[in-house]
């Protein structure tokens, strides 16, 4: 069975107030944060291919980035859609065309460069058990569930988790998901998992790193930069 990266990078940073470049195509060092996030699954070796989901108008950057950065298994770039969900629907749709519908597809943000090879591992393994796997982190502060009401519950925190990336499925499965939500005019999923949940899938979680953030505000860019640091200095000094 392959298993696929299907990488999402249709944001254009309006959070980041980027003017130039979308947030995906900002740089650390030289490097944008969509190649260190492309490394990390170019480099994995259960991974067999990458589709990518990218803002039209940048394709061709895009193109010429991964050229550049010697990025090899890369099977295909696709124009993003409105949202999220539409970007990715694209994704599935060109990695059916590729790949197999038995196939493992690990759905993952471009701005979300600091997971490690384990949550990689950890994925693909969980699809193959499982038929999924929703990479969280434990929850530290307290949740409060409310409607325009109020407070209606809070959640044990022990018990609680928060939903980050890769989301990882069979392509079978969740494509008929977004197929579905595509007939029913859904285009307000907030993330994969939620939409498998909402359509009865059952979901299988693991616990990644506390570091694997999304870089959407300039706070997270500025967390990014000192993470690439401390990692460096790990190799460098063996701590």
């Amino acid at each position: 069975m392959s298993n696929i990266a299907l990488i999402f990078a249709g944001g254009s940073g309006k959070r980041m107030n980027t003017v130039s470049k979308p947030k995906q195509f900002l740089e650390l060092r030289g490097k944008p944060i969509i190649i260190y996030t492309l490394e990390l699954f170019d480099n994995h070796p259960m991974i067999d291919g990458i589709v990518i989901s990218c803002i039209e108008k940048w394709i061709p950057y895009l193109e010429k980035l991964i050229k550049k950065f010697c990025i090899s298994k890369v099977k295909a770039i696709v124009p993003g859609g409105d949202t999220g969900q539409d970007s990715i629907y694209n994704g599935l749709e060109t990695a059916k065309d590729l790949f197999t519908m038995d196939c493992s597809i690990l759905i993952h943000d471009g701005v979300r460069p600091l997971i490690n090879e384990k949550t990689i591992t950890d994925n693909v393994e969980s699809v193959l058990n499982y038929g999924s796997c929703i990479t969280c982190i434990p929850a530290t502060e307290t949740f409060i569930v409310c409607n325009l009401e109020g407070l209606i519950d809070i959640p044990s925190r022990k018990d609680s988790l928060i939903a980050r990336a890769p989301q990882s499925f069979l392509l079978q499965d969740i494509l008929s998901a977004h197929r579905r939500a595509q007939s029913e005019g859904r285009h307000d999923f907030i993330d994969s998992c939620s939409m498998m949940n909402y359509y009865g899938y059952k979901l299988h979680t693991i616990v990644g790193p506390v570091e694997n953030i999304k870089i959407t505000t300039p706070t997270d860019f500025f967390i990014f930069r000192a993470l690439v640091d401390v990692h460096e200095n790990q190799q460098i000094f063996g701590f």
